[in-house]
């Protein structure tokens, strides 16, 4: 795909104007051109991507190294396929060094990225504050090459790892500052639903992005509380799969179909994909 430089500054400056105080962002994480053509029909006003959700699509386990180029070829796909701004979720960057990192950023950019997600997760542990800053300030300085004012949400995996901190909001809020100054725009706390936390947090150096699930709060409730992008995560892939698994079940124990009554119109489908992206 070639990408036309102004009018993927224009998409990241959308991108940006997205993440409003009051009036979250919010994103149906898409995994392929197809879910993401779905979300955007549906009213998303953009698309970011689940790295789960693109791994199992391959075959391939989520967090097992998926790897820049597959990450970027999935990248390239969606953005072709939608006229919205795009994020990508590219997990720890591909690789500890802050060159990797770059390489990254520079892969998924020029396939049509406007946004990332790079987390602060090594293995079962997390990279140290100073460590990870290094890292972002390299995804920073790798897309002001590029000239395009990239989103770039740093996810800390401080409340997913079970051998984290045990203050962990106090963990966090280091790691906002440290952060914040090497060129972060947002700061994703997945696993973080408090909403007094969510509020202490919104009132430091980054604004602050969640992820929710069945029982979370609502929306209206984490607007309030500050938070300013709020995401599914691979939610929609789960549940996607979910239908698949229980269609299969009724079709070989009750010999019926009625788990795909609700399915997208074929025509619909085909439609929403063989129109060019606007």
């Amino acid at each position: 795909m070639t990408i036309d430089p102004q009018r993927q500054i224009r998409q990241a400056e959308i991108f940006t104007g997205l993440h409003r105080s009051g009036d979250p962002l919010l994103l149906a994480n898409a995994w392929d051109a197809a879910s993401a053509v779905t979300v955007v029909h549906a009213g998303a006003k953009a698309v970011a991507t689940t790295s789960a959700g693109v791994a199992w699509s391959l075959g391939v386990p989520d967090a097992a190294d998926l790897g820049v180029d597959r990450a970027a070829a999935a990248i390239e796909r969606i953005a072709a396929a939608v006229g919205v701004p795009v994020s990508a979720d590219i997990e720890a960057g591909y690789g500890p060094e802050p060159e990797a990192v770059a390489a990254t950023i520079t892969a998924v950019v020029q396939a049509g990225a406007v946004g990332v997600n790079l987390e602060d997760r090594r293995g079962s542990g997390l990279f140290e504050p100073a460590e990870q800053a290094d890292r972002l300030a390299a995804a920073r300085a790798a897309a002001d090459r590029l000239a395009v004012p990239v989103w770039i949400n740093a996810r800390t995996d401080v409340f997913l790892t079970a051998d984290g901190p045990d203050k962990k909001l106090e963990a966090v809020q280091e790691r906002a500052v440290a952060y914040a100054a090497a060129g972060a725009d947002s700061l994703f706390v997945p696993g973080l639903i408090d909403l007094e936390a969510i509020a202490e947090l919104a009132a430091g150096p980054l604004p602050i992005a969640v992820m929710v699930w069945a029982g979370a709060p609502t929306v209206a409730e984490l607007a309030a509380a500050g938070a300013v992008r709020i995401s599914l995560g691979s939610a929609i892939a789960q549940t996607a799969y979910a239908v698949a698994a229980r269609a299969t079940t009724e079709l070989l124990e009750h010999g019926t179909y009625d788990s795909t009554a609700d399915g997208i119109p074929y025509g619909t489908m085909n439609d929403l994909l063989g129109t060019p992206a606007g």
